[in-house]
């Protein structure tokens, strides 16, 4: 059993998987003040949710944002004496064709990475998280960049805090462009903006890495994922050739599979 560990700055996710195949899903907050030890109950309470425990992993593999929790996931892979793949750049089994690859984020090289083995390439990932990102893999399946927003969670939180009348509302879509009310109006141009500015940024993202590969942008697979791509409104999106909520998890899954096992991994993660 490979315990995959996705730690983002809003939520923890783990995944559980058996043979190359998901079995189980959990999530939690994020706590970046967490020590090792409440981390390390936090892990254990969400595996005993799908009735397993640390005594059923033979191995970890990580993805991590949050540097303080890369260090306590460490500490905690050594006292429970479990092997760990971190991901990083010179890790992941692919090129990172930037300027400073060391800053690109660890989740989106392995979203590159499973975009690559399971959807094939060229391909962008977009990535609704707590930034929207969209992350760009050639022909060849390297890692050539990508684009940074602030995620639509973030922008509604920024508008309740920062402003004295607009309130929280709900992520739904609204019949309507035109609010006629404040919560309609905060509805369509969170909604339809946040739709509007990933499609734009999807065109020119998909434009220029076709003109680099000499294909149509048709053929460069578009892949939705984050912990809001399955809202009803994500399925709108143009541009988009599959949604895949757990394409992180099943990333390390890959990871573990090449660096560890030292063989690709092909089966059960369609």
């Amino acid at each position: 059993m490979l315990l995959a560990i996705d730690i983002g700055n809003t939520n923890v996710t783990i995944g559980l998987l058996r043979g190359g195949r998901l079995v189980a899903t959990r999530r939690a907050a994020t706590d970046a003040r967490a020590t090792a030890d409440e981390l390390e109950l936090l892990l254990d309470g969400l595996l005993r949710l799908d009735d397993a425990s640390f005594g059923d992993v033979e191995a970890i593999a990580c993805a991590s944002v949050v540097p303080a929790l890369t260090a306590h996931i460490e500490a905690v892979a050594a006292r429970r004496e479990r092997p760990l793949t971190v991901a990083a750049a010179g890790i992941v089994p692919l090129a990172v064709r930037v300027d400073r690859p060391g800053e690109v984020g660890a989740d989106r090289l392995v979203n590159a990475l499973a975009a690559a083995r399971l959807y094939g390439t060229p391909a962008v990932v977009v990535d609704f998280g707590t930034a929207t990102t969209l992350d760009c893999v050639a022909t060849d399946g390297a890692y050539v960049g990508g684009a940074i927003a602030p995620g639509l969670e973030l922008g509604l939180e920024a508008l309740a805090a920062r402003t004295a009348k607009l309130p929280r509302i709900e992520l739904r879509a609204p019949d309507r462009a035109i609010g006629r009310d404040t919560i309609g109006a905060m509805q369509s141009g969170t909604i339809f903006g946040y739709q509007a500015l990933t499609t734009g940024l999807l065109r020119r993202v998909r434009q220029e890495l076709a003109d680099a590969a000499g294909v149509e942008p048709r053929e460069v697979k578009g892949i939705l994922t984050g912990g809001l791509s399955a809202a009803p409104w994500a399925g709108d999106l143009e541009g988009i050739d599959a949604i895949d909520p757990d394409l992180t998890l099943k990333g390390l899954a890959i990871l573990h599979a090449e660096v560890a096992g030292g063989e690709r991994l092909e089966l059960g993660l369609p």
